[in-house]
C-alpha cells in the first residue's frame, strides 16, 4: 500500500494510540474493574478502529478505483479488495 506512505506518520499515530487503547482495555480486565468502564474501553478502541478502517478504504479507494488512468482490469481488482474487505468485516 506505497499509497498510503503519504499519510503514514498520522496513520502510525493513530495505530498507537488504537495500541494504547487495546492495552487500557488488558489492564482493565486484568484488575476486574467495573464492567461498565471496560464495556466504554472497548466501544472506544472499536470506534478508533473504525475510523482507522475508514482512512484505509478511502485511500484505497482513490488509488485503486478512482485514480484516472487505471485500465478496467486494474478498476475491478481494486474493487474486488475493497468487498472482500467489508465482507470480512462485516461478519
Amino acid at each position: 500500500m506505497a499509497h498510503l506512505s503519504t499519510h503514514n506518520e498520522a496513520l502510525l499515530k493513530r495505530v498507537r494510540r488504537i495500541a494504547g487503547q487495546v492495552e487500557a482495555i488488558e489492564r482493565s480486565i486484568a484488575a476486574h474493574a467495573d464492567c461498565a468502564d471496560t464495556l466504554h474501553l472497548v466501544a472506544a478502541t472499536r470506534g478508533a478502529i473504525n475510523g482507522l478502517l475508514d482512512e484505509v478504504v478511502e485511500a484505497h479507494l482513490r488509488e485503486h478505483v478512482a485514480r484516472p488512468g487505471l485500465d478496467d482490469a486494474a478498476r475491478a481488482q481494486g474493487a474486488q479488495e475493497v468487498i472482500e474487505a467489508i465482507r470480512r468485516y462485516s461478519k
